[in-house]
């Protein structure tokens, strides 16, 4: 299999996260989305965005959002993460964070060259009847050596 980074929109973006992400809906809004290919066959996306934490809302820094890969295509999530550390840096941004929920290996992450930096408990009753929300579970927060 011969994987290439390809661009694309916000659209088609959150059309595939729609379609393969485990457990999330798309996200609201993005900075910048990329893809992989297998010849002219989108395998995958990552959407990075603002932080969601406004403390991390700095300014220099971004978050990998959202990366969803088809089944059985290797390696696809680590190249994904590794581009969008580069990408994020060309575009003069100091920070890149992402998060991967309890019981989640971060395999990829960890064969991009990304380091846990944090660990965040869960967050109990997180839903207001304006905004229903599923209470966050505990998650990591990990980000490239540089």
């Amino acid at each position: 299999m011969s994987l290439r980074l390809v661009p694309v929109i916000f659209a088609q973006a959150r059309e595939f996260i729609t379609d393969w992400h485990r457990h999330h809906r798309p996200p609201q809004g993005h900075k910048f989305s990329l893809g992989i290919a297998e010849g002219d066959v989108l395998v995958g996306v990552a959407v990075v965005g603002r932080p969601v934490a406004r403390m991390l809302d700095d300014g220099h820094t971004l978050e990998v959002t959202r990366v969803a890969v088809a089944d059985a295509v290797p390696n696809g999530c680590s190249m994904l993460n590794a581009a969008a550390w580069r990408a994020a840096k060309a575009f003069g941004y100091r920070q890149l964070v992402t998060y991967t929920q309890h019981g989640e290996s971060g395999a990829s992450l960890r064969a991009a060259g990304w380091r846990v930096v944090a660990a965040r408990p869960p967050t109990p009753g997180w839903s207001r009847p304006a905004r229903p929300r599923a209470d966050h579970i505990a998650r990591l927060r990990w980000q490239p050596r540089h």
